[in-house]
């Protein structure tokens, strides 16, 4: 029964908050995950040093645990090649550095495979909005990108829960009222369309679970809130925790709770395979 650690938002740096941090890392080491799963933002500022304190919590989690990691938008130095300038290279210096040469990996226990993919990509023709808040933030998925999930998919054992993790949310968030990814429509289309049936984000800084309803099957999005300062609303930090069995895939989110310094249950949902 493969189960699964969904964080994101870490944000190392000035709104990382090191008591919510020293308990992941603690939970990490006592349930061993057969999974961690980080959907981006791992730094505040792509800076070297808070990559350098992601590398040590990534290091301890690979002690007991697969870890699979993806860019968020804060993660990308976009200033180092706007709109193309310079080599996108660049962009991912830092990340790359202390965190992981691969921006869209794969990892694979039994039952499960996890395929990443890079929604950050800095300022592009593709991402530009007539919103000036959406300039470096907003999520992008290339065609490209898509064929590649597509494979990866198919190359997946075929009673695998095939599961994608990227960092922008494309289901609207309930308060901020706004997609992190470009064209979620056509995008989680594509996903049902070659199987997946997990999506592992964040972005959005608030915690939810939802299932998305589609002509030939669903897709179910866990959408880890911030565990920094950061969250939104003034909701607590928040984890997903996914298991998986031959009849069920349960998603439980689970929140801080400052009186008793730890991550206790929250809401729940489970879908049938």
């Amino acid at each position: 029964m493969p189960r699964l650690l969904h964080v994101s938002d870490l944000h190392f740096g000035r709104p990382a908050v090191p008591e919510q941090i020293e308990a992941i890392e603690t939970l990490i080491q006592r349930e061993r995950y057969d999974i961690v799963a980080i959907s981006g933002d791992v730094s505040q500022r792509a800076r070297f040093g808070e990559f350098q304190r992601a590398h040590v919590f990534i290091r301890d989690a690979r002690r007991v645990s697969k870890v699979i990691c993806v860019p968020g938008n804060h993660d990308v130095a976009w200033w180092e090649a706007p709109l193309g300038l310079r080599s996108s290279d660049r962009m991912y210096e830092g990340y790359r550095k202390f965190i992981s040469p691969n921006l869209e990996p794969v990892v694979s226990v039994p039952g499960v495979t996890v395929i990443g993919l890079n929604t950050s990509h800095g300022i592009t023709l593709r991402t530009i909005t007539w919103n000036m808040r959406d300039l470096s933030v907003i999520g992008d998925l290339r065609p490209s990108q898509i064929e590649y999930a597509r494979a990866e998919v198919a190359r997946a054992p075929v009673d695998d829960v095939k599961v994608i993790l990227m960092h922008h949310n494309p289901v609207k968030g309930e308060l901020s009222q706004r997609h992190g990814l470009k064209h979620t429509p056509r995008i989680l289309g594509a996903f049902a369309d070659m199987g997946v049936d997990v999506v592992l984000c964040g972005h959005d800084h608030q915690e939810a679970i939802h299932y998305v309803e589609h002509t030939r099957r669903g897709t179910i999005v866990s959408t880890a809130g911030t565990v920094s300062n950061r969250s939104r609303g003034g909701r607590p930090s928040s984890l997903n925790v996914i298991t998986i069995d031959d009849r069920h895939i349960d998603v439980q989110t689970f929140v801080w709770s400052a009186a008793d310094n730890v991550f206790v249950p929250g809401p729940n949902r489970c879908f049938p395979r």
